[in-house]
């Protein structure tokens, strides 16, 4: 592990840039904009995602937010990673195959420099689905649309490392792939991703993440358990912790996961052929 001491000193908003409310994702309130400073409410699962994103730091990866401290509010204190978020609606480039193979390519550059990463013995992480298999690296497990910045038509960095955890490589694909290839039931995506060729989707990602054969063997098995458990998940802590997850429960989450786990077990044996 890199020796990297994060300092929580106390810092000042101050009044010379305004808080601009930014889309905190579907769980996080509270985020806002403070010049180039992003600054987001502490949560039990913080001070290990800093050794996190300090350790990226540390080996240089570059598509990821830097940590600056806490504020006399108790706020994090994170560098505002310039962009565009892929959010909803979808533009047309952020469907692209260019942009998927871009993604494969900065998640594996992500998980190459977060490999040599050893949280500490107490580290808190946020709950959530998880591999069968042993923890290889601690993943962002969240590299949805609007967690990728886009920097002109090409995927950039990640940010919003909230729901980081142990986990393994192919867990960490799965979940990207779950939103960019997406696999999911027509009728729950985006507009332009509804057409898309999937199992081709799957291969293309596959191919320049350089994901080995015995990944790609289990990448739809891993893929149907990973919604059986999110499912569950999301349920548990819909009621347990309110805020966010109920809204997103309420807004059909739970519906969304099974019809895209019906379209799996339906569409499997094609999107498998992809993967040989």
């Amino acid at each position: 592990m890199v020796g990297v001491v994060l300092s929580y000193c106390a810092m000042f908003v101050g009044t010379a840039f305004p808080e601009i409310a930014l889309d905190g994702g579907d769980v996080t309130d509270g985020v806002v904009r403070v010049g180039d400073t992003v600054r987001r409410p502490m949560r039990p699962s913080s001070p290990a995602v800093h050794a996190l994103l300090a350790h990226l730091e540390a080996v240089g990866f570059e598509g990821a937010p830097r940590v600056l401290g806490v504020d006399d509010r108790g706020r994090q204190i994170l560098t505002y990673v310039p962009g565009q978020a892929a959010t909803l609606p979808l533009h047309a480039h952020a469907v692209s195959d260019e942009a998927l193979v871009d993604l494969a390519v900065l998640v594996r550059r992500f998980h190459d420099a977060v490999e040599g990463f050893v949280p500490a013995p107490d580290a808190v992480w946020e709950d959530g689905s998880a591999d069968d298999a042993a923890p290889e690296l601690v993943g962002h497990c969240d590299i949805t649309p609007r967690n990728v910045i886009f920097r002109g038509k090409r995927p950039w960095a990640l940010i919003d490392f909230d729901m980081a955890r142990p986990t393994t490589r192919l867990f960490d694909v799965v979940t990207a792939l779950r939103h960019w290839a997406p696999i999911a039931d027509p009728i729950d995506r985006d507009p332009l991703q509804r057409c898309l060729d999937v199992g081709e989707r799957l291969r293309l990602f596959s191919d320049a993440y350089g994901l080995p054969a015995r990944d790609r063997r289990r990448l739809l098995e891993l893929s149907r358990l990973r919604f059986d458990r999110s499912y569950v998940a999301m349920r548990s802590r819909a009621m347990t912790d309110g805020g966010g997850w109920a809204r997103m429960w309420e807004g059909g989450a739970g519906e969304r996961i099974r019809r895209a786990a019906d379209w799996l077990d339906a569409h499997w044996d094609e999107l498998q052929s992809h993967l040989h």
